[in-house]
C-alpha cells in the first residue's frame, strides 16, 4: 500500500472524528440570541474557536495514527 494513501486516509478519519466531536460539544456554534440582543461573535472569540478546532484536529489525528 502506498504510504501517502494511508496518511491521507488517517487525515480523513481524523477530520470526520473532529467534526463529530465539534458538533457534539458545539464548538464554533453561534450563541442563541436572547430578546433584545443579537448573536454577534467578537473577533477574539472567533480566534479562540479556530484555535480550539485546530487543537481538536491535531488531537484527533494523533489518536487515529496511534
Amino acid at each position: 500500500m502506498d504510504q501517502s494513501l494511508g496518511a491521507r486516509r488517517n487525515e480523513d478519519i481524523a477530520l470526520d472524528l473532529m467534526k463529530f466531536i465539534a458538533n457534539t460539544i458545539q464548538i464554533a456554534k453561534p450563541a442563541a440570541a436572547s430578546t433584545g440582543f443579537g448573536a454577534s461573535t467578537a473577533p477574539h472569540k472567533t480566534e479562540e474557536q479556530v484555535t480550539q478546532i485546530l487543537d481538536l484536529y491535531a488531537r484527533c489525528k494523533k489518536a487515529v495514527e496511534g
